[in-house]
């Protein structure tokens, strides 16, 4: 006797704790937000005209040039900083909207959720399979047929029969 047990729901996600972002993580933002800004553009744009006008007054000399050298090595170690973490923030949004939209598609691989965490060996396998899907879909006369990694050979197969 096959007697189905219907599922329990998944209890609710608890509401995040209020958001209390460090002084640091507060002034990272307001720089990454500025520095993306025409604004900001401008600025850089009017340091180095500034510096190139004053480059006849101060003779060209060395310490002219150590100038802007120091100052644009500064900035680009700090920004290299700012960048990443910006990066970083939308890598992680990312992920978390995709790992939604594959917890929420029925007939979907869970097994793709965090799939960022995997190795590169496992991302490798995946990527093969994902291939072989590409060319069973290459092989298919209609643009709607689709396939997962765990059934495709197995649909393929089925369509080929249910069409010979």
């Amino acid at each position: 006797m096959n007697r189905s047990h219907p599922v329990a729901p998944a209890p609710p996600i608890p509401a995040p704790p209020p958001r209390r972002e460090t002084a640091l993580a507060r002034l990272s933002k307001t720089a990454t937000d500025w520095t993306g800004t025409s604004t900001a553009f401008a600025l850089a744009a009017s340091t180095i005209l500034i510096w190139l006008i004053t480059g006849p007054y101060f003779d060209y000399s060395n310490t002219w040039q150590l100038v802007i050298n120091t100052g644009t090595t500064i900035v680009t170690f700090l920004m290299v900083f700012l960048i990443q973490r910006s990066q970083n923030k939308d890598s992680q949004a990312i992920h978390l909207k995709l790992n939604e939209l594959v917890a929420a598609v029925r007939g979907a691989s869970n097994r793709l959720i965090n799939v960022e965490e995997l190795t590169e060996a496992e991302v490798h396998l995946l990527h093969q399979h994902y291939c072989t899907l590409v060319q069973l879909a290459k092989n298919d006369k209609r643009l709607t047929d689709s396939h997962s990694v765990e059934e495709a050979a197995a649909r393929h197969e089925e369509k080929k029969k249910a069409h010979a």
